[in-house]
């Protein structure tokens, strides 16, 4: 059984890694904050870019050019403890999981904790926003999995799928197969 519960969890880690590289591949809009040449990476040319002005790039490629201080996220696109602190607070006022309209938004909080980071690196923002950040980033995985392990004890209707992301879909399949086999165990002879 070990070995076997060792393949679901690979499984599932694997599958999360899947999404957060499709996230990864989402395009960001950013802003030039220092005009730069441009570089070329894998056969691709990136920039020149011109203080000031506004560029669309998939979040990895940004990421280059945020953490050498060349991008900034562009602020209808940021994601900070506001933000998660909003998230937050829509999930623990509902007893349902909140739908987003971005079924990405975990993994946007995931990934954008290292512009936190550099942020407080930086001194661009206290260290307390990055706390705050990783507090209600808890406080939202916290309460979408409780959400989700009593979704896991039913079938999920469509209204509630369609409140999952995809990493919770994953997730909730698994809960679901192993919470019906563990209740069947202890329902029969």
């Amino acid at each position: 059984m070990g070995l076997n519960l060792e393949n679901h969890v690979k499984n599932l880690d694997d599958s999360l890694e899947r999404i957060n590289y499709i996230y990864q591949n989402e395009e960001i809009l950013t802003e030039c904050i220092k005009s730069h040449e441009g570089i070329t990476l894998y056969s691709e040319t990136y920039g020149p870019f011109e203080k000031g002005k506004k560029y669309r790039l998939k979040l990895f490629i940004a990421r280059v050019f945020i953490k050498n201080d060349v991008l900034k996220v562009e602020q209808s696109q940021k994601c900070d403890s506001i933000d998660v602190q909003r998230y937050a607070i829509a999930e623990s006022d509902d007893l349902k999981i909140v739908r987003r309209s971005d079924e990405f938004f975990l993994n946007k909080i995931k990934e954008f904790k290292i512009f936190m980071e550099k942020d407080v690196d930086s001194n661009s923002r206290p260290k307390i926003d990055l706390d705050r950040y990783k507090s209600y980033t808890v406080n939202v995985i916290n309460s979408r999995l409780e959400k989700l392990l009593r979704l896991a004890q039913t079938d999920l209707s469509l209204d509630d799928e369609q409140r999952l992301t995809r990493s919770e879909k994953i997730l909730y399949e698994y809960l679901s197969q192993f919470i019906k086999s563990w209740r069947f165990f202890f329902l029969t002879n």
